[in-house]
Order: structure tokens, then C-alpha cells, then sequence
């Protein structure tokens, strides 16, 4: 894997649990401080499920597709031409899946906080590794699209 691509997910990882312990230690389970009046709030929940609350009490499983996520990100990931975008990628999404996992397997839930309500629709509370892992999402899904960020390998040879 790029050097690159571990260092930027090792950052990803590190901002994502340094927050956590800051919300952690700053807030009391449940309580919410307003930052923006009806847009966003920091509101410090533990998440014993996946967005939006499926999958809930299910964190063996959970924890089971996380590993199986990042075998799959990389063993595929050579597969990708290796540019910012695929980088920004790869490091967004190694770095926000191991985050959540580090939570699921140490504490048995993940830290969320980042409260926003847009529109009226009230967004189900969500943390940093989050945030990188839909990123991470979007930018895979354009490389894809492009089809000139990717090459198929073939196995022989």
C-alpha cells in the first residue's frame, strides 16, 4: 500500500479519536452544547449501531464488516491508479473505518457528536470517521465512474 495513503489514514484516525476523547471528557453522556442556533450542536451519544441507528445491538456484526471492509479496501486498492483523489480516498476511508472499529471493539460503542439539523431535517448524530468514511465513499465512486483512475489486473502472468 502507499506510504502516503497510511499516513494520511493514520491522520484521519488520529483526528477522529483525539475528538472523540475531547467530547468524551468534556461532555456528559446525552448532554448537547448549541454551537449555531438551529443548525448544529455538539451532542455527545453513544451509537451502539450503524447511520441512523440500523443494525442496533448488533456490534459483533458490525465489527465483523468492519474488518472484512478493510481487507477489501486493501486488497483492492492497487487496483487504482494512485492520484490525490484515490489517496484522499483510500486514506479517508482506512482511517474513518478503523476509528469506529477501534470503538466497537474497545468500548462497544462509537462516539458520536456532530449534531446538525438542516432544513428541518434533523441528522442522525455522526463523528468524524464518519464524515471520512462518506467522503471516502464519493471519491471512490468518481474514480469508478471515470474509469481512467482504475485498471483491472490481471492475475496471470
Amino acid at each position: 500500500m502507499n506510504r502516503k495513503i497510511i499516513i494520511g489514514s493514520s491522520i484521519v484516525l488520529i483526528l477522529d479519536q483525539l475528538s472523540k476523547i475531547i467530547v468524551d471528557l468534556t461532555l456528559n453522556l446525552n448532554e448537547s452544547i448549541n454551537v449555531i442556533k438551529n443548525l448544529f450542536n455538539i451532542t455527545y451519544i453513544h451509537n451502539y449501531g450503524a447511520a441512523w441507528g440500523i443494525l442496533k445491538d448488533k456490534t459483533f456484526l458490525l465489527t465483523i464488516m468492519s474488518i472484512i471492509a478493510l481487507i477489501i479496501i486493501y486488497r483492492y486498492s492497487n487496483t487504482f491508479i494512485i492520484n490525490r483523489r484515490n489517496k484522499l480516498a483510500f486514506s479517508f476511508l482506512l482511517g474513518g473505518i478503523t476509528g469506529n472499529l477501534l470503538d466497537r471493539l474497545f468500548l462497544g460503542y462509537v462516539r458520536d457528536f456532530l449534531d446538525f439539523n438542516i432544513f428541518g431535517y434533523d441528522f442522525p448524530v455522526f463523528n468524524i470517521g464518519d464524515s471520512c468514511i462518506f467522503i471516502g465513499v464519493i471519491l471512490l465512486m468518481i474514480s469508478i465512474y471515470k474509469k481512467d483512475d482504475y485498471e483491472v489486473k490481471s492475475r496471470r502472468k
